[in-house]
């Protein structure tokens, strides 16, 4: 089966198109800038080097109607793609960021389905609407097709009661749905089944903290392959600290810089998703540019690294302890792929639990996976490369399968 996944917001459209079930990818890019005077789509095409396989196009894309014609026309494009046409495409695969309650799963889209998801669209008023937007167009272009909906949330929904109400008037949750929801799903669910594929072991029998690092980050505690506990909330706000989002912070302080700066909800909201964080804290969200800084005796980069792993290591202990046995640590996605020492400082003093870091395999560079704990260490630390395109695909083909 090939199946096309997409990842529509409300001004770019990522796509892959994989060969399942193998999971190779055959092409993939970003349709940009949808809406605005000029737009780019970067497409690549699989396998050969970038240099060979990337285009550019630079045109205006008005809406994403166009931006998606443009993806189906260089899928089949007879220089630049990998189909003959678009009838080789078995089924589409949409990202969707929040399904609320409402979704604990992938879904067939029908009407119902797209009605359920515009009905919790309030949750994520700035990614669901694009995600809307893109399937509606995908559904047009591809009428002959399976189209499922995956959601970030959908991994979380096996929290217990417990852990995710906040402890607000009941009413609140009944009327509007305020609890925490959990993100970055796709990844953890990911990792944590290629995680005990490496380890040889059915993941229905490990507990693993799989650490999910990037630009926005999260932490999951994850026991016999199910979430039962996440840093991020009702938005991708709350838990770690990120490149321009604060994590958690005392809930007072929005009221108090509303009272003393005069600051309205929504610029005090803009100040802790836009301007908090990594870049809060010293003027820099790239880990890259913050190491660089430290070397040349920075003291805020120095404090911008050991703020954030002091706020993983909080997560990856609360989780060990809900867990109470924790077969392995996984770090996956951008920095917890390529950043040895925000690994290093994020597992800092655990041996007494059981984990000891290699230091030598935690300085190299990871491929698609490696073990980075010592041959004797009773928790396992791995790096495993994320995939949530992948991850989609596999979901797809598994409902179309099942229709």
């Amino acid at each position: 089966m090939k199946i096309l996944v997409i990842n529509s917001g409300s001004s770019s459209i990522k796509y892959q198109l994989l060969d399942m079930p193998a999971g190779n990818p055959m092409a993939s890019g970003v349709v940009e800038r949808i809406g605005l005077d000029m737009g780019t789509l970067t497409h690549k095409k699989h396998p050969g080097t970038e240099a060979e396989a990337k285009t550019v196009i630079e045109r205006p894309i008005p809406d994403h109607a166009t931006g998606m014609k443009l993806v189906t026309d260089i899928l089949a494009d007879p220089e630049h793609g990998v189909i003959r046409d678009t009838s080789e495409i078995d089924g589409v695969g949409h990202r969707v960021v929040h399904g609320g309650e409402r979704f604990a799963a992938p879904a067939l889209v029908d009407d119902t389905v797209v009605a359920g998801i515009r009905e919790v669209s309030p949750l994520a008023p700035l990614h669901n609407p694009g995600a809307l937007a893109g399937i509606e167009v995908a559904r047009a272009l591809f009428p002959k097709v399976g189209h499922v909906v995956v959601f970030d949330t959908a991994f979380h929904q096996t929290i217990p009661q417990s852990a995710y109400m906040y402890a607000l008037p009941y009413e609140l949750y009944e009327e509007l749905g305020i609890r925490r929801y959990g993100f970055h799903g796709t990844s953890h669910k990911y990792v944590s089944r290629r995680a005990a594929e490496l380890l040889g072991r059915p993941v229905e029998e490990l507990n693993l903290i799989t650490v999910h690092l990037g630009n926005g980050s999260s932490v999951t505690a994850v026991q016999g392959g199910k979430s039962i506990d996440t840093s991020m909330g009702m938005t991708p706000l709350a838990g770690v600290i990120m490149g321009t989002r604060s994590g958690n912070i005392d809930p007072a302080v929005i009221s108090f810089l509303a009272e003393r700066k005069g600051m309205s909800i929504q610029e005090v909201n803009d100040l802790l998703t836009k301007k908090s964080g990594l870049v809060g804290i010293c003027g820099m969200s790239d880990m890259r540019d913050i190491h660089a800084a430290r070397e040349k005796g920075d003291a805020r980069a120095q404090l911008a690294l050991e703020m954030v792993c002091h706020r993983i290591r909080m997560y990856i202990g609360a989780y060990w302890a809900e867990l109470g046995r924790v077969d392995a640590v996984v770090f996956t996605a951008g920095i917890g792929e390529n950043d040895p020492e925000v690994r290093l400082g994020s597992v800092s003093g655990m041996e007494p639990l059981g984990l000891t870091l290699d230091r030598e395999a935690n300085a190299r560079r990871a491929g698609e996976w490696m073990r980075i704990s010592t041959p004797d260490s009773p928790v396992q630390v791995l790096v495993v490369r994320t995939n949530e395109e992948l991850e989609i695909a596999r979901e797809t083909m598994e409902i179309l399968r099942g229709r």
